[in-house]
Protein backbone atom coordinates (compact mmCIF):
# COMPACT_ATOMS: atom_id res chain seq x y z
CA UNK A 1 0.00 0.00 0.00
CA UNK A 2 1.53 3.27 -0.92
CA UNK A 3 2.08 5.74 2.03
CA UNK A 4 -0.30 9.01 1.42
CA UNK A 5 1.87 12.16 1.39
CA UNK A 6 0.63 14.56 4.63
CA UNK A 7 1.91 18.54 4.44
CA UNK A 8 3.94 18.88 7.10
CA UNK A 9 1.85 21.53 8.68
CA UNK A 10 -1.10 19.15 9.03
CA UNK A 11 1.06 16.51 10.35
CA UNK A 12 2.24 18.94 12.97
CA UNK A 13 -1.30 19.80 14.25
CA UNK A 14 -2.02 16.18 14.45
CA UNK A 15 0.29 14.64 15.94
CA UNK A 16 2.31 17.24 17.82
CA UNK A 17 0.01 20.15 18.16
CA UNK A 18 1.90 23.09 19.54
CA UNK A 19 -0.68 23.72 21.93
CA UNK A 20 -0.21 20.34 24.00
CA UNK A 21 3.84 20.75 23.59
CA UNK A 22 5.14 23.30 26.02
CA UNK A 23 8.26 21.22 27.23
CA UNK A 24 7.01 17.95 27.51
CA UNK A 25 3.75 16.69 25.40
CA UNK A 26 0.70 16.78 27.25
CA UNK A 27 -0.03 12.81 26.26
CA UNK A 28 3.18 12.15 27.46
CA UNK A 29 2.78 12.90 30.85
CA UNK A 30 -0.82 12.09 31.07
CA UNK A 31 0.69 7.87 29.94
CA UNK A 32 3.61 8.65 32.21
CA UNK A 33 1.29 8.78 34.89
CA UNK A 34 -0.96 6.03 33.86
CA UNK A 35 -3.69 8.65 34.25
CA UNK A 36 -7.99 7.53 33.68
CA UNK A 37 -9.85 9.30 30.83
CA UNK A 38 -11.11 12.03 32.96
CA UNK A 39 -7.99 12.62 34.67
CA UNK A 40 -6.35 12.93 31.76
CA UNK A 41 -8.52 14.99 30.27
CA UNK A 42 -8.45 17.46 33.12
CA UNK A 43 -5.08 17.96 32.11
CA UNK A 44 -5.77 17.96 28.50
CA UNK A 45 -7.92 20.86 28.56
CA UNK A 46 -6.48 22.86 31.59
CA UNK A 47 -3.16 22.67 29.79
CA UNK A 48 -4.48 23.78 26.49
CA UNK A 49 -6.94 26.56 28.02
CA UNK A 50 -5.55 29.43 26.53
CA UNK A 51 -3.32 28.13 23.74
CA UNK A 52 -5.80 26.62 21.35
CA UNK A 53 -9.46 27.81 21.10
CA UNK A 54 -11.79 29.58 23.84
CA UNK A 55 -9.92 29.13 27.32
CA UNK A 56 -12.81 29.65 29.34
CA UNK A 57 -14.02 26.82 27.48
CA UNK A 58 -11.28 24.48 28.15
CA UNK A 59 -11.70 25.37 31.70
CA UNK A 60 -15.08 24.73 31.78
CA UNK A 61 -14.16 20.93 30.06
CA UNK A 62 -11.78 20.10 32.55
CA UNK A 63 -13.92 21.56 35.56
CA UNK A 64 -16.74 18.84 33.94
CA UNK A 65 -14.17 16.00 33.68
CA UNK A 66 -12.95 16.57 37.59
CA UNK A 67 -16.41 16.93 38.18
CA UNK A 68 -17.08 13.28 36.46
CA UNK A 69 -14.02 12.24 38.23
CA UNK A 70 -15.21 13.08 41.83
CA UNK A 71 -18.65 11.54 41.13
CA UNK A 72 -17.00 8.19 40.08
CA UNK A 73 -14.69 7.80 42.93
CA UNK A 74 -17.65 8.76 45.40
CA UNK A 75 -19.95 6.20 44.29
CA UNK A 76 -16.94 3.76 44.61
CA UNK A 77 -16.41 4.40 47.81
Amino acid sequence: MKKEYVPKHMKESVEHPVHYNKGIETIDYIESWEMNFNIGNVIKYATRAGYKDDKLEDLRKASWYITREIKRVEECE
